[in-house]
Parts: structure tokens; sequence; C-alpha cells
């Protein structure tokens, strides 16, 4: 369960118009925390940003999942299942499922969320955009910017 004040900044980034990514950009924020502060550990700075993507859609953000060619099948899959979780209000959880995952998680590094690991795993997204992609999100970004 997401903590009470990432579903508040969601809900405040939603009221403000946001993009769907923004929202969910605060789950990930989260989930880095948590890996950061020892709570659980991640695998990888991919799978750290995988759980809060997953616990944003849970919560009701409208973020689709990956297109066709972006994802493999399997996380397109789970993405569009988080979706349908989110949308309608879930039953009760597996108690012993959620336990196992907390477990397994608990045996990661912590790692995954250091600057390095996210500085790295930044690159490589943007290297797999091409440069007009990324030359109009700079533009975009540097628009928002206060004079």
């Amino acid at each position: 369960m997401p903590d009470k004040e990432t579903l508040e900044r969601a809900a405040e980034d939603k009221a403000e118009g946001k993009s769907p990514s923004t929202q969910a950009g605060e789950f990930v924020r989260e989930e880095i925390e948590h890996v950061r502060e020892g709570k659980h550990g991640a695998r990888s700075a991919r799978q750290a940003i995988a759980i809060g993507l997953s616990k944003a859609r849970r919560a009701g953000v409208d973020l689709p999942a990956p297109k066709k060619g972006t994802a493999s099948k399997r996380t397109r899959e789970q993405a569009t299942r988080d979706l349908r979780k989110g949308k309608s209000p879930s039953k009760k959880k597996s108690a012993k499922r959620s336990r196992a995952t907390f477990q397994a998680l608990k045996r990661e590094g912590h790692s995954a969320a250091s600057k390095t690991a996210l500085s790295r795993q930044a690159h490589r997204a943007a290297a797999k955009r091409s440069a007009a992609s990324r030359s109009r999100a700079a533009k975009k970004a540097a628009a928002t910017r206060k004079k």
C-alpha cells in the first residue's frame, strides 16, 4: 500500500492536469526511497521503477500499459492487470503472497537506488529514444522553466 503522502501528491498532480506519467513518478520516487532507507531491496534500478509503476496503476493512476514492441508480452499483460485492479476496488490481498514477495525483496541489495544506478538506467533509457524525441522533450522542459 502506498504512503498517504504519495497518494496525496499524485492526486494533486492529477488536479493540476499533469500527465499520468508525472503522477506515477510520485510512486516511483517513493519506491526508490524505500530501497534507500532499507525497507527492502531491488535487483536493479529498473525493478525499483517497475514496482513503482505497478503501485501507481493499482492505486488508480491512468497510466496505459506499454505499447507492443516497447516491452515484453509478460510486462504488458501485467501492466494491463494492474490497470484493471486500479479501476475496481480490489478484494483482500493474499497475506501469504504479500509476505513472500516482501521477503524476496528484502534479500535483494540496496545499490539499485544509488545515484549511479539510476543515472545508468536513465542514460540507457534515453539512448533507446531518437534524437528528435529527446530534443522535443528538452524543449518542452525548457519551456516550463521559470525565467
